[in-house]
């Protein structure tokens, strides 16, 4: 049976036992994005959850058609306001936003990212419903080191320009917000209770993709910003549900699509 193989899925190559083939396609879509060349924005915002994307392309684009399918992880370009956008979603944890933003930088030519999520607040005086803009990303996964490959330790952070807009737009909506440095993390399930320790730091909050979205940013020499509303307090346990996660939290898309 042939085997698909290549780092850039414009070049695939066939291997047989026989012989090797290379084929070149100029609008051939990766192995998860059936979209082609020219049928994404170069602003897409992203949301960890499709159904997410798919409320934020219905309830703010006008016109917009559906790209991709594939996974179920939707995406749709359209406008807003005049000007072309893309939403996607990007799935949970670093490795499945690290394949998503990689390919639509890489391959697509996608300038800047805006990523759209929930989080949990580890530091009082932050409640439920506020908006966190990070401006760094700390992490306790080895996606960093496994990509870069570096000698050292490197400090993903966010674009300054959006980082920057998206502040004075909250304050200009009156929405309650907090700019500073998350943590990343691998683990939901946090039974050590490690994020005790990031609270001493002064971390804000705590999430699972910013550090490879702000990496794969910063490799590419791209955009990248990620605005989260807090859904759960890890300190009192106060929570919010899961149809809340998916819909409600409309005031950092509100901020987000302001400073595209």
């Amino acid at each position: 049976m042939p085997i698909l193989f290549g780092k850039n899925p414009f070049n695939l190559y066939f291997c047989s036992s026989n012989n090797i083939l290379k084929l070149q396609f100029n609008n051939m879509a990766t192995p998860h994005n059936t979209a082609s060349i020219g049928e994404i924005a170069e602003t897409v915002i992203m949301s960890g959850d499709p159904l997410r994307a798919k409320f934020m392309a219905e309830n703010f684009l006008e016109n917009a058609t559906l790209f991709n399918t594939t996974r179920n992880m939707f995406g749709y370009t359209g406008t807003y306001k005049g000007k072309k956008v893309s939403i996607m979603g990007h799935g949970m944890g670093m490795p499945s936003i690290g394949i998503y933003t990689h390919e639509l930088y890489h391959f697509y030519g996608v300038k800047q990212i805006i990523r759209v999520g929930t989080a949990g607040c580890i530091q009082p005086g932050i409640n439920i419903g506020d908006i966190v803009i990070a401006q760094a990303a700390c992490t306790d996964s080895n996606y960093i080191n496994n990509f870069l490959d570096i000698p050292g330790t490197f400090a993903p952070i966010g674009n300054f320009d959006l980082l920057t807009a998206a502040a004075k737009s909250s304050k200009d909506m009156n929405i309650p917000y907090h700019v500073g440095n998350i943590l990343s993390s691998d683990i939901f399930y946090d039974s050590k209770e490690n994020w005790k320790k990031w609270q001493k730091l002064g971390i804000l909050a705590i999430e699972m993709e910013c550090a490879a979205l702000y990496t794969n940013a910063i490799e590419a020499k791209r955009k990248a910003l990620t605005i989260l509303t807090i859904s759960d307090n890890i300190i009192t346990k106060e929570e919010t549900s899961s149809e809340e996660r998916q819909k409600a939290f409309t005031n950092m898309m509100k901020v987000a699509f302001s400073i595209i």
